[in-house]
């Protein structure tokens, strides 16, 4: 028996992991201090009522005989994928009902979809990133290539046509920076897959904090991108689902052979998502449900303009918050990423996100959320300024 020697090159732990370690730690040593938490992206706000509604009638419906469900389709019930095709429409986008696929989240199917890509596929990604992009391809053995997002391109880094790459990874609103592409942006990602012969994993799953319409939501609204794009959203941001577990990805079949491989992964490897998860995720794209959830959506960018507000006044430099709930702001006095997060727990108790664990650039960058309660973020911002302004 031999094993995977690619995870050596890993990391040796998760961020997330060491954050809390560290944070477990200062608590343990400091038990009388209120930490509040504006790290990981976790939300707070429960489901909406249209959802839990929704999930219990269809509990009810697995406990009667007329109504019990086994084993679904593992692309998703036609419900919701219908539900999904009618969302895309309202924002002018055209997607096949064959083309989208039900999951138990984004971040599952960014990783699964890599079966179907042959490992000597160059990987192109954003430095700073989500980890998750570049764990994957590094678990397989790809070649990973990074492309320098920073402050000078205010975090939304373009192609470089000198650099070739066969599977691009674009994450728009930008989960660590919060920063969103515009679509000439787009299009010239586009132009180079197209011109590349490469395809774009486009994870959508903040698309819902953006609200100016001149800005794309979806990378199908950029002419030529069902030639060579894959999109992957999540209803975790959009509704609360991060412990529910559901989202979904759409792979056009003007991409050739994937749409029908992605069916045979998905059939060999997946049962599909719960059928009670997916008449909670049917309820989302309701008339009513859209808008119970665009009340929470709004509490968290009205967080994210508390934070923003504060940086402000504060006169540190920041990207972020306005359509986004990530805020990625520059470490005052020029500290280090693991610096400023010792300084902001130890003399505020604060805890955020260091910008050197998405990657280098990142180093003396910080990110913070807008996931927590109102009241918390207000504190926390009070507690920020009494240390920078």
């Amino acid at each position: 028996m031999n094993i995977n020697t690619n995870y050596d090159n890993l990391e040796q732990s998760y961020l997330f992991s060491t954050i809390a370690k560290r944070v477990n730690d200062y608590i343990a040593k400091n038990p009388d201090k209120k930490v509040i938490r504006l790290g990981i992206g976790d939300v707070t706000l429960p489901l909406c009522k249209t959802v839990t509604d929704a999930l219990h009638k269809a509990v009810d419906e697995m406990g009667v005989q007329s109504t019990f469900r086994g084993y679904g389709p593992e692309q998703g019930y036609d419900f919701l994928r219908e539900a999904v095709q009618g969302y895309y429409k309202k924002h002018n986008v055209d997607i096949e009902l064959d083309e989208i696929f039900i999951s138990d989240g984004a971040k599952s199917d960014l990783g699964n979809i890599l079966d179907l890509f042959a490992k000597d596929n160059v990987v192109l990604v954003p430095d700073p990133v989500y980890p998750v992009y570049v764990d994957t391809n590094i678990m397989a053995g790809r070649e990973v290539k990074f492309i320098d997002a920073n402050g000078e391109n205010e975090f939304l880094p373009l192609p470089d046509k000198s650099v070739k790459a066969d599977i691009i990874y674009i994450c728009s609103p930008n989960n660590p920076t919060g920063a969103v592409y515009n679509k000439a942006q787009l299009k010239e990602w586009v132009d180079y897959a197209l011109s590349n012969k490469a395809i774009i994993l486009f994870d959508s799953a903040y698309e819902c904090f953006i609200s100016d319409e001149n800005l794309p939501r979806s990378i199908y609204e950029i002419e030529g991108a069902k030639d060579c794009a894959i999109e992957f959203c999540s209803l975790s941001k959009t509704a609360g689902f991060t412990g529910t577990r559901c989202g979904y990805t759409i792979v056009p079949k003007n991409l050739g052979k994937l749409n029908k491989m992605w069916v045979r992964r998905q059939t060999t490897k997946f049962n599909g998502v719960p059928y009670i998860v997916q008449r909670g995720a049917e309820a989302v794209f309701t008339d009513e449900g859209q808008k119970e959830i665009k009340v929470n959506i709004a509490y968290y960018k009205e967080n994210a303009k508390t934070i923003s507000d504060t940086l402000n006044e504060c006169g540190i430099w920041h990207v972020g918050g306005k359509h986004s709930p990530y805020i990625w702001l520059k470490c005052p006095n020029d500290m280090k990423s693991w610096e400023f997060f010792d300084y902001l727990l130890n003399n505020a108790q604060i805890v955020g996100t260091p910008g050197s664990g998405f990657g280098k650039n990142g180093e003396g960058y910080f990110r913070l959320t807008s996931f927590g309660s109102k009241e918390n973020t207000v504190e926390a911002m009070e507690r920020f300024k009494r240390l920078f302004k």
